[in-house]
């Protein structure tokens, strides 16, 4: 379960919910960038993808005036206001098993995925 699972911005849910599985991850690959820039974790949906539109997670120094920005710890997360309406009520995980190593969105918007999990529609 998520630190702030039950923290929504205003009346509307979060467009993204980070597990602490995720939030850790998110954290070590921070730590391990280089530079002066103050990054945040930028969670986007883009068309394309065998099934209509796939995500796209990048770290990012800029910050637009109507991106959704929620912060986990020391892990800002950022979203596109197009993307949120398309990510609301989302959770980012993070698993390091043997199987599906690797962030899965679990996104309760997408009414079909691809066999990967990176498309949906």
């Amino acid at each position: 379960m998520s630190l702030a699972s039950t923290v929504s911005i205003g009346k509307k849910q979060d467009p993204v919910v980070l597990t602490d599985k995720a939030v850790a991850k998110v954290a070590e690959l921070l730590a391990q960038e280089t530079g002066d820039e103050v990054l945040a974790l930028r969670v986007a949906v883009k068309p394309g993808g065998c099934s209509g539109f796939s995500y796209e997670m990048f770290f990012d120094s800029e910050v637009a005036a109507d991106d959704v920005v929620k912060t986990y710890g020391d892990v800002r997360v950022v979203v596109d206001a197009q993307s949120a309406e398309m990510l609301t009520g989302s959770e980012l995980d993070y698993s390091d098993g043997l199987n599906d190593a690797g962030f899965h969105i679990s996104n309760p918007n997408a009414s079909r995925t691809c066999g990967c999990g990176s498309s949906f529609s």
